[in-house]
């Protein structure tokens, strides 16, 4: 499969502490890779630094085989859409101005807003249950809502390569399951930190971080041994079969 994103060596440090360190990763066109490991593990960092929102202090990320520092920011944004854990804004905004913003990187001089735009940013609000309420002001939306929203921004980027950093861990068990179907059925790439690790068992891939480093990289039967169970979460796990389906599911308890 075509490689799309990936870094060699890549490390980021504060003060000399190692936050991501010696990370090699590649992510193949059209799949899903879950990112999983504690907390404080290195994924945000990690996710932050494939989408150039920070610079790595060693190693490089390479987007479609070009250095990732080479490119424009708007290049980097026509391909790559992030969303982050927390991200918040003072301004005064509503709901379809949030999600407006998802469309900058195609707008220009020579390509101003267009009707295509407003239907892109339409189908991006009815696609996280958002398309109720756009003139609702930002500051009055919920976590949640607020989440949504920022998905949708994303969406509307029309991105090849899509980041999400734990994008459920706002939504109630409704629309974290829309959302992660949502996502798994786009055509794009997708690189997704989870902390639910029954979620990331419906990922293609999983790479496992821990202090930094990614330990493990393999499909979610090859990753989520008993072994990483304990070594990495810390925690005794077992797989069940749901009897409805037959799908996998783990069941944890404590050392």
């Amino acid at each position: 499969m075509t490689t799309v994103l990936q870094c060699s060596a890549l490390g980021w440090a504060v003060k000399g502490r190692a936050i991501v360190a010696d990370v090699d990763l590649h992510l193949q066109q059209g799949e899903t890779l879950g990112l999983i490991g504690p907390n404080g593990s290195g994924k945000s960092t990690l996710l932050k630094l494939l989408s150039g929102i920070r610079r790595p202090c060693s190693g490089q990320v390479q987007l479609h085989g070009k250095p990732l520092a080479s490119l424009s920011r708007r290049d980097v944004a026509r391909q790559v859409a992030f969303v982050e854990q927390q991200a918040d804004t003072g301004d005064a905004v509503t709901v379809r101005d949030a999600v407006e913003l998802g469309r900058t990187p195609w707008l220009s001089a020579l390509q101003p807003w267009s009707s295509e735009d407003q239907r892109i940013v339409d189908q991006a609000l009815a696609d996280v249950d958002m398309a109720q309420m756009p003139e609702r002001a930002w500051s009055t939306l919920s976590g949640g809502e607020r989440q949504r929203v920022h998905i949708a921004r994303a969406l509307a980027q029309k991105p090849q390569i899509l980041l999400l950093d734990e994008p459920t861990n706002h939504l109630d068990i409704q629309h974290q399951l829309s959302i992660l179907n949502l996502v798994r059925a786009l055509p794009v790439t997708t690189l997704i930190a989870l902390h639910d690790l029954n979620q990331a068992l419906q990922c293609d891939r999983l790479g496992v971080m821990e202090r930094g480093r990614l330990v493990a990289l393999g499909t979610p039967a090859e990753v989520l041994t008993t072994e990483r169970l304990r070594d990495t979460f810390g925690v005794r796990g077992r797989y069940l079969v749901d009897p409805e389906d037959g799908a996998r599911v783990l069941r944890f308890q404590p050392i």
